[in-house]
């Protein structure tokens, strides 16, 4: 990727803060739609953030759809062509990822893969790509409606640049939203403590979701031959389980809540350091409002625990930028809102971690069917909405 080192333009019909996968799939599409788009992200190009990147199918057919996805496959990502569920030391239920809705298989990109590829798209479609720019704060019009942003570069300049709407995807703290006073429309109850790891020399087995009392873990088969693991539990529970940070501490604390996957873990060498994310409530804040737009976490955060905040980040773009292009901007909000609703309510009591193996089981069962309805909305309006590649 090249970025662009030419003087920045007056103004821009948007400017995307954060060029991560909300941000850069928001700005490329909206480019391909035509508009004047340029993104600026405070961090390098190519980066990696925290996340277990774990990809569902809307994202994936998403990806396709946008021509990324062979891209994603180039640099290594491996197929996931199964998911299991591991209750306890109960049998695991596996599941074939059968080829559906045009996709063969599921992928978990490291986060510095899918980003940088999204990026370069985006500046492919033509968007004014900036990188180690930050935002400083809104500018403001007639009566306070937002149009546009205030930027300091590399360099400690500011630029105050216009824009018909300024798009917040800069994460659950955004600064957009602060700034642009986004109010909250939901907020979660429940939040789980999660740390993981970059493993070598486990098998490929596809997803591997594993559940104990007040506990969950995973494999997230990624690059490089390498797997995500990752153990989450309720925020108070860390100060019983000594050392967890550390390799030998985590591999405890897997084996006394859950034998099977410390089992799996066996052999296996970490590569790099455990990290934690000491969790974060949820929230569904005002996805729109004159002049300023969020989108991925900014917009709409979920506890981690149920992998699916990508997927839902990538559906945000596409329908932030469909809406954007017809000019009906209420149309991303209103279908945000709706389409979100089960699945924020069904990971809130999930991030708890308190119930029964059984209930669990029951919670992901109405888990499955909230995002199976949302592939099938996505899917449906892929097929009216096209844009070329």
């Amino acid at each position: 990727m090249i970025e662009n080192t030419k003087p920045l333009a007056k103004s821009y019909d948007a400017i995307v803060i954060g060029a991560r996968c909300a941000g850069a799939s928001t700005a490329m599409l909206l480019a391909r739609h035509g508009a004047r788009v340029l993104m600026v992200d405070r961090a390098p190009y190519g980066s990696d953030t925290l996340s277990t990147h774990a990809l569902m199918r809307g994202a994936v057919m998403q990806l396709q759809n946008w021509g990324v996805l062979p891209q994603i496959i180039a640099a290594g990502t491996p197929p996931i062509r199964s998911t299991s569920f591991i209750y306890g030391e109960r049998p695991p239920i596996d599941i074939t990822i059968k080829p559906s809705l045009g996709i063969p298989a599921l992928y978990a990109p490291r986060r510095m893969v899918l980003d940088s590829e999204l990026a370069t798209s985006a500046c492919h479609a033509g968007v004014d790509c900036r990188f180690g720019m930050s935002l400083t704060g809104l500018l403001r019009g007639r009566g306070g409606v937002v149009s546009g942003a205030s930027l300091r570069d590399r360099h400690g300049v500011i630029h105050d640049v216009e824009a018909e709407m300024v798009i917040g995807a800069d994460g659950r703290d955004s600064l957009v939203a602060r700034e642009a006073g986004a109010e909250t429309l939901k907020r979660a109850s429940n939040t789980s403590y999660c740390i993981y790891g970059y493993f070598k020399g486990l098998h490929n087995r596809g997803y591997r979701w594993h559940w104990g009392e007040h506990c969950g873990g995973g494999i997230i088969p990624t690059n490089d031959g390498n797997s995500n693991v990752f153990l989450s539990i309720r925020p108070g529970d860390r100060q019983r389980l000594r050392g967890v940070m550390r390799e030998q501490g985590f591999r405890a604390a897997l084996a006394q809540l859950m034998p099977q996957l410390a089992q799996e873990l066996e052999g296996a060498q970490l590569t790099g350091r455990l990290v934690a994310f000491a969790g974060a409530p949820g929230h569904m804040r005002q996805a729109c409002g004159y002049g300023w737009a969020l989108v991925g976490d900014a917009g709409y955060f979920k506890d981690p625990l149920t992998a699916h905040g990508i997927t839902d980040a990538l559906r945000d773009a596409q329908l932030l930028a469909d809406s954007w292009a017809k000019g009906r901007l209420d149309d991303y909000a209103r279908t945000r809102d709706t389409i979100s609703r089960d699945i924020f309510r069904i990971t809130d009591e999930i991030a708890g971690l308190d119930y029964s193996l059984g209930h669990l089981a029951e919670l992901h069962e109405s888990l499955q069917l909230a995002i199976k309805a949302n592939q099938n909305w996505m899917a449906e309006h892929l097929m009216t909405t096209a844009v070329a590649a």
